[in-house]
């Protein structure tokens, strides 16, 4: 992988984004980070975020740290992207059953609502999402993307972490990438 290539692990809040820094970490990739939101019950392993990426519409100053290392980034923030960087990115997907109940439950936690908006509508919205950002994500010639099905990672993390290893010019070592999923956290199962 080009050293000026920038990884970047996206999808869905809770779909497995957070797992997939700590497989790329524990395969030998340097990591954006500032651990500014600690491990909690929800990540028990760490969110694995860096702040300033949440302010990529109006500050890209961050993105030259971002080179030859791994950032977490919803997808919702993927087309504020500037085209003057090359990108890997590893696109997580989660059964949206899954995906709602995981926010459902930090909702709870956190003494919010989660009856705010029904699943049915947040399920139909998160879906257009996905079908926008990926079809946004084809027509970008400065993008490379890999989908990856949390399920799958968890059901044969060696096929998955040899796949993503692939993706990413063999630059992370496969066997400790699966070493490193744990499916004790795979709480919310549909």
């Amino acid at each position: 992988m080009n050293k000026k290539t920038i990884t970047i692990v996206s999808g869905l809040p809770r779909s497995g984004t957070s797992m997939m820094m700590m497989m790329l970490h524990a395969g030998g990739m340097d990591l954006l980070t500032d651990n500014i939101r600690q491990a909690d019950v929800d990540n028990p392993k760490g969110y694995y975020e860096f702040e300033l990426v949440k302010e990529i519409e109006h500050d890209k100053t961050w993105l030259p740290l971002a080179q030859g290392k791994v950032v977490k980034m919803i997808s919702a923030l993927l087309r504020h992207l500037p085209d003057d960087y090359d990108y890997k990115v590893i696109f997580m997907h989660r059964k949206m059953e899954e995906v709602l109940a995981s926010q459902r439950q930090m909702l709870i936690r956190r003494g919010e609502d989660p009856d705010d908006v029904s699943d049915e509508k947040i399920a139909a919205i998160s879906r257009k999402h996905l079908q926008q950002v990926e079809q946004w994500l084809a027509e970008q010639q400065h993008i490379d993307v890999l989908y990856v099905r949390y399920s799958d990672v968890l059901a044969d993390p060696r096929v998955q972490a040899t796949r993503i290893s692939r993706f990413l010019g063999e630059c992370v070592d496969p066997k400790a990438m699966s070493r490193a999923v744990d499916e004790r956290l795979y709480r919310q199962r549909a």
